[in-house]
């Protein structure tokens, strides 16, 4: 344990040496003040029309809209986690194989096993905050410039950070097995799988189409990024988007989900994750460096 410790340590110092952590943090406040500006703006806006109507405030058709930012905005936060999951640690194994670095840890009292353990709790940490500095201050910032919440949003961050973790762990097992280039190629292809299974499922619940359904049940299993999303997503909705995605059977829509997400799915994410990391150590143990 203390040689994970120990690699996660460098691996966050290798982050900090080549300014990871902080073009993190400058990604997250310029997307946080454009975003919020935008949100400013709509508030104005609305603010203004209620105002000829003679009203002191928006009304409730006012939440809706304050929902759909808040929505998309997270979406955004979803996004970009995986992004960074998969970018930040792409070459974080297979890059210094390539480069012949990995031989000066590998060659020392450090078992190969606390290497790939310690990389992955290392970035897990880095693109974990990542998420949570972006959900809370759009949250709270949403909060703080219209006064809207939405109903239950910390479900909503926990599977966000549930996927961040799973394209950081299938990226590290990549760089197990593949050049780096190669492992973001795949990654990307992947997550590009989940997605379009999501699609399918909804067109399927849409025109009640059966097969299509069954095709994006078998992709989320596949890949279940855009499923735990489509479940994050339900937590964020004010209770007039899911009365009409009920009425509209889901209303068509792939980028979001009107029902909560199934336990079935949350468990095979999380086992999904512990599989590819045993799979991942079992590999680097008998690469050949």
């Amino acid at each position: 344990m203390k040689q994970v410790l120990l690699v996660a340590e460098l691996a966050l110092r290798e982050a900090t040496r080549r300014r990871l952590v902080l073009v993190l943090l400058a990604l997250s406040i310029i997307f946080l003040g454009f975003y919020l500006y935008g949100v400013h703006l709509l508030h104005n806006r609305l603010t203004e029309r209620a105002g000829d109507l003679g009203l002191d405030r928006p009304g409730r058709s006012a939440r809706v809209a304050y929902g759909s930012t808040v929505l998309f905005g997270m979406y955004l936060v979803n996004f970009l986690g995986g992004l960074m999951a998969v970018l930040s640690s792409v070459g974080a194994i297979s890059g210094e194989v390539e480069s012949g670095t990995i031989q000066s840890v590998a060659y020392k009292p450090v078992s190969r096993g606390a290497i790939v353990a310690g990389k992955w709790l290392g970035f897990a940490i880095v693109n974990l905050s990542y998420v949570a500095i972006l959900s809370i201050g759009l949250l709270y910032g949403s909060r703080a410039l219209t006064g809207y919440f939405p109903p239950n949003p910390w479900p909503s961050v926990g599977l966000i950070g549930l996927t961040v973790v799973l394209l950081l762990t299938l990226t590290i097992l990549g760089g197990t097995i593949f050049t780096t280039l190669a492992n973001g190629i795949g990654v990307f292809l992947l997550y590009g799988l989940g997605f379009a299974g999501g699609i399918l499922s909804s067109i399927g619940g849409f025109t009640n189409t059966p097969l299509l359904i069954r095709l994006g049940n078998v992709s989320s299993y596949v890949m279940p990024s855009d499923a735990l999303w489509k479940g994050a997503s339900y937590y964020l909705q004010p209770q007039e988007f899911l009365q009409f995605g009920d009425a509209t059977r889901g209303g068509g829509n792939p980028f979001i989900g009107t029902a909560p997400p199934e336990p079935a799915l949350i468990v095979w994410a999380a086992v999904y994750v512990v599989l590819a990391l045993i799979l991942a150590l079992l590999i680097f143990r008998r690469r050949d460096l």
